[in-house]
């Protein structure tokens, strides 16, 4: 088991493609649960090359239908058939989405060999979309030309550390060491009562991931994602191209910062850059001149956190 967390890139190209970046998508390993987020073009042949098993992944979040987005996933969900998957998978994605599935499904003749459970997006609303023992995932509004989502994953508190010393001390059975990770105490056979203080540490800090899809600057989601350890924002353009970002409802470097900078994150990964740009560079240098925790995505690209 892993403790840390880790956000791999799989692409961060925007809708038109360049030869050196995929469209937009994403690996979010959490908890040792892997969650696909958005899938552009290419984004199984980035799997095979960053050795991502197709087979743990069973929850797929796709924040809109621009095809840069979403485009990738038809062959996906098919290679899963062919490698003959039976789990059944969660898609979560816009309400229209999955009439476009049934649609190519229905013209090739494939009948899945599992289960897609999918889950429709409610437009302009903020809901909790996964609630399980060790995550929960909420969707965050996006501002942009159709409806679209972002995704805030939270990991749930994890138990206290049961302090291995003590439980030779005190001969701790087995069957009440969860309660005391829990935070119970413990009760002698002679009615003594050890404080949890004593059998164990604290755990570690609950960690969170903020994905902001394609979007104008929204400071509405600030409070939303306010101290993320980790957050992803679409940067399309530089502030010299802010009139193009306005036109489009995409952001620049400075919101992106911006919205890091007063949400008081820990790390920014800019991307979704424009294919004007050969060099990302100069949308990084921009994006630290307001936070300087600023790194920009490159294929391949994996973050700790």
């Amino acid at each position: 088991m892993n403790s840390e967390n880790e956000l791999l890139i799989l692409g961060c190209g925007s809708a038109t493609p360049t030869s050196n970046r995929f469209p937009t998508s994403q690996v979010l390993r959490m908890r040792d649960q892997l969650f696909l987020v958005d899938c552009g073009e290419g984004a199984q042949i980035q799997m095979r090359r960053n050795h991502v098993k197709f087979g743990q992944i069973d929850h797929i979040f796709i924040s809109h239908l621009h095809g840069d987005h979403y485009f990738g996933l038809i062959g996906l969900l098919s290679s899963l058939h062919l490698l003959d998957r039976r789990k059944t998978l969660v898609l979560f994605g816009p309400p229209e989405l999955w009439s476009l599935l049934e649609i190519q499904f229905r013209a090739s003749g494939t009948r899945l060999k599992y289960e897609i459970d999918f889950r429709p997006l409610r437009p302009n609303t903020e809901e909790v979309l996964l609630d399980t023992k060790k995550i929960k995932v909420e969707s965050l509004v996006m501002k942009h030309s159709i409806d679209t989502w972002g995704f805030l994953f939270t990991e749930k508190s994890k138990p206290r550390n049961l302090i291995k010393s003590k439980i030779e001390e005190y001969n701790i059975p087995r069957y009440v060491r969860d309660q005391i990770k829990d935070g119970g105490d413990l009760t002698r056979d002679d009615g003594t009562i050890i404080p949890n203080s004593e059998l164990t540490t604290a755990p570690p800090p609950i960690k969170s991931y903020a994905y902001f899809s394609d979007t104008a600057y929204r400071p509405e989601n600030i409070e939303k994602v306010s101290g993320a350890d980790l957050m992803y924002h679409e940067t399309t353009f530089t502030d010299g191209d802010r009139d193009k970002a306005e036109k489009t409802l995409h952001s620049t470097t400075l919101q992106a910062a911006t919205m890091a900078s007063k949400a008081k994150v820990k790390k920014l990964v800019i991307g979704h850059f424009s294919a004007r740009y050969d060099d990302a560079s100069e949308l990084v240098n921009e994006a630290k001149s307001i936070f300087e925790a600023t790194e920009g995505a490159n294929e391949g690209a994996r973050y700790i956190f």
